[in-house]
């Protein structure tokens, strides 16, 4: 990789994929599958094939949260894919999801099975489906709507951008670091500024919006995302946030979401595949980890 002080881009770009460093098997400037691989089906009609990302905690919590409700037609099973294995390219999942991204919904519950890509997609698919979390009123329904998609669009300044250059980039770049945490800081006043005036997102009920922003700027704000960004961003400033992220973190339907598909951090909240409500309690990954020893 080149020095980005003398860096000079070529006249047409090409593609090396050793410049991926340790996303090499995650992106690559084509689409389409890479291998035929099919995926695997459970019992339930929901079918999650996804990681633990914020993008798939977001699916995950929301369907805790609808069984927590007493939703059994939400009953899922989440069938692990490892994107830095390329998984999110063999046939089956290309299938569901033509951008190769996570997460990604089947619902075989209808006379055909329905697929649904994109997190926001997903997430406003399961709340229709079982009228929850979503609001019906007309204006709060715009402004939960709203909101959801301020997250989508503004998540890959964070993730993408932020994240990448600050934690992840195999150089520090000066230039990227400061244009993204500018962004990021900008964007976590937005919020700031809206949870001064709304206990959530949507107004004063729990929503779609609130699960999906609160994977990407909950868990920065809480220090759980990039190292030691929540320092170097001065979080402490974003008081609102903090108290929107710390009372959303206590919900029992969210810690379980955010260990569904994990494969990294703590043993015991690691539940890389999700089949059944008893699975949190047996099935984790320091009692998987204890059965082989």
């Amino acid at each position: 990789m080149a020095d980005n002080e003398t860096y000079t881009p070529p006249k047409v770009w090409v593609w090396d994929k050793a410049n991926g460093g340790e996303f090499a098997n995650i992106n690559r400037p084509i689409a389409g599958p890479t291998h035929n691989q099919d995926l695997p089906v459970g019992r339930h009609p929901l079918q999650l094939y996804s990681l633990a990302t914020p993008n798939g905690q977001k699916v995950t919590i929301l369907l805790e949260e609808l069984l927590a409700l007493g939703h059994s037609g939400a009953e899922y099973d989440a069938w692990l894919i490892r994107i830095n294995e390329g998984q999110q390219f063999g046939s089956g999942f290309v299938d569901i999801n033509p951008n190769s991204k996570i997460p990604a919904l089947l619902d075989r519950s209808g006379a055909a099975p329905v697929r649904v890509f994109e997190s926001g997609a997903i997430l406003t698919y399961l709340a229709e489906k079982f009228g929850a979390f979503l609001p019906t009123d007309a204006v709060l329904r715009a402004e939960t709507l709203s909101w959801l998609f301020w997250q989508m669009a503004s998540a890959p300044y964070l993730g993408g951008g932020f994240g990448h250059f600050y934690a992840y980039a195999p150089i520090k770049i000066e230039y990227a670091i400061d244009r993204f945490s500018m962004e990021v800081k900008r964007q976590l006043d937005v919020l700031d500024r809206r949870l001064a005036e709304s206990t959530y997102l949507g107004g004063t009920d729990y929503s779609i919006a609130d699960i999906a922003t609160w994977p990407w700027y909950g868990a920065l704000v809480l220090g759980n995302a990039y190292g030691d960004s929540a320092e170097f961003l001065s979080v402490h400033e974003y008081k609102h946030v903090l108290r929107w992220a710390g009372t959303i973190a206590e919900r029992p339907a969210v810690k379980r979401g955010r260990m569904v598909n994990r494969v990294n951090g703590d043993p015991a909240e690691q539940l890389r595949e999700r089949h059944t409500a008893s699975d949190f309690e047996t099935r984790t990954q320091d009692k998987l980890d204890q059965e082989t020893a």
